[in-house]
C-alpha cells in the first residue's frame, strides 16, 4: 500500500561491500568464518558459473578466489588476510570444491573447518 516498488536493480556503487556482502546470505552463503574473514560461495543455481571461486570478506575489503589454482581472480584483501585466505583454500581445496557442486546444484553448502 505505501509506496511502489521498482523492477530495476538497485545501484549499489556507493555501498560498502561489507553491507553488500551482508545483505545477500541468501544467495551467497557463510560456508567458514576465521581471524575476523567471512568466506562465502556464491548460489546462482541454472546459471553458467565457470569457474569455481569463493568471495572473503574482512572489515571493508572483498576479494574473489577461484578454486582451482587457488588465486585472487578479484578484489583485495590486506596482505596478511589474503595469505590466510590462500593457505586456508589449499587445506580445504576438495570440500570448496564439493560446496560448489552442491550450490550450484541447488543444495546448500557444507561448513568447512576454520582456519586455527
Amino acid at each position: 500500500m505505501g509506496g511502489t516498488r521498482s523492477n530495476t536493480a538497485m545501484d549499489l556503487t556507493h555501498v560498502s561491500p561489507r553491507t553488500r556482502y551482508r545483505d545477500e546470505p541468501y544467495r551467497m552463503p557463510e560456508i567458514s568464518r576465521f581471524f575476523g574473514i567471512i568466506i562465502r560461495m556464491f548460489a546462482e543455481v541454472g546459471a553458467p558459473h565457470h569457474r569455481p571461486h569463493f568471495h572473503a570478506l574482512y572489515q571493508d575489503a572483498l576479494a574473489t578466489f577461484a578454486v582451482d589454482p587457488i588465486e585472487c581472480i578479484g578484489g583485495q584483501l590486506p596482505r596478511t588476510q589474503q595469505r590466510l585466505v590462500e593457505a586456508w583454500a589449499e587445506i580445504h581445496r576438495e570440500e570448496l570444491l564439493k560446496d560448489w557442486e552442491l550450490l550450484q546444484s541447488g543444495r546448500p553448502p557444507l561448513k568447512i573447518e576454520p582456519l586455527r
